[in-house]
């Protein structure tokens, strides 16, 4: 992105006065011909930024300039290094984005930004958990960057179905590695689980949201209404280990923490009864209910009625 790269450009000089055009293309992973297009766009900015040529040239920003941006602290160079651990495009594009801000760190403080960078890891996702991001994440970002109506093919969580909807979105979301939309259906503000998104189309038209609240005034809103949802059931089970990995892979949403060894029994938790038992009951006599007593009752009165019916079309 030529914003943070002009950005960049502007620190290291503001840093060192003066640099080589190769060393500030070194530093920055591009060609000195873009270093010399940089500059020429920084100065038609305003910047008072000039390339003087013969042995001794360079890159010479004027004395005593600076910029609105003030140098970053030590606690605000580790925040953004743990940000770029980010997942996926986006954490690809922030984690180069980074590099270019850092390169124009002093090189007094770079020692302590190395060892920053060795010591400490950020990571998104849990055990046992893929990265939730989805091949619609990419063309979603640009749609939100470019403030445009999207049309959505989504995936029931419930059913499984696919619906096609047009939403306007308020902006992107990642929460403990899982990236959401946020955007307005029909007026309504919602989430969307980006990789629920089945296919995703930036429609031209310029998004015509509700209301012009900012996101993370809408995202508050809608997480904190999930969250004040009643508890979930904590189910604990007992499961054939024959079965086990193939347990984990359709519940990995539900454990209630991260099973130990290869032991038998797990706590899923599931939102209501019926969503347990519509999940384990597939598994037959390999997965066992110990409790609650009333999710094990159900999933008996369920297993009888499945046996009725198949008994009594023999």
């Amino acid at each position: 992105m030529r914003s943070d790269r002009l950005l960049a450009t502007l620190l290291l000089l503001q840093a060192h006065g003066r640099l080589p055009a190769p060393e500030i293309a070194r530093r920055l992973e591009v060609s000195t011909r873009t270093v010399a297009r940089d500059v020429e766009a920084l100065s038609a900015a305003g910047v008072p930024v000039y390339a003087e040529r013969g042995r001794r040239g360079g890159v010479v920003l004027m004395p005593g300039f600076r910029t609105d941006v003030s140098g970053l602290t030590d606690t605000e160079m580790r925040a953004l290094l743990a940000l770029t651990d980010q997942e996926g495009d986006l954490g690809r594009e922030l984690a180069s984005a980074v590099r270019k801000l850092l390169a124009a760190v002093p090189e007094a403080r770079r020692p302590g930004i190395a060892r920053a960078r060795r010591t400490v890891i950020v990571e998104q996702h849990g055990w046992r958990r893929p990265v939730h991001e989805g091949p619609a994440l990419a063309v979603l970002e640009r749609a939100v960057a470019a403030d445009e109506r999207v049309r959505l093919r989504y995936r029931s969580a419930s059913s499984g179905t696919t619906a096609t909807s047009t939403v306007d979105p308020y902006g992107l979301v990642s929460k403990a590695g899982v990236w959401y939309l946020v955007a307005a259906r029909r007026g309504v503000p919602r989430m969307f689980r980006v990789d629920r998104v089945v296919d995703a189309e930036a429609t031209g038209a310029p998004a015509r949201r509700p209301d012009d609240r900012p996101l993370e005034q809408v995202w508050t809103e809608l997480r904190d209404r999930l969250e004040a949802a009643p508890d979930p059931v904590v189910v604990q089970v007992r499961v054939d280990p024959a079965w086990r990995d193939r347990l984990l892979r359709v519940v990995v949403g539900q454990l209630v923490e991260e099973p130990r060894g290869d032991g038998d029994r797990l706590d899923l938790a599931f939102r209501a009864p019926g969503a347990a038992v519509g999940a384990l009951l597939g598994f037959g006599a390999a997965v066992e209910v110990l409790g609650p007593p009333e999710v094990r009752a159900e999933m008996a009165s369920r297993a009888a009625g499945v046996v009725a019916l198949y008994g009594a079309s023999r």
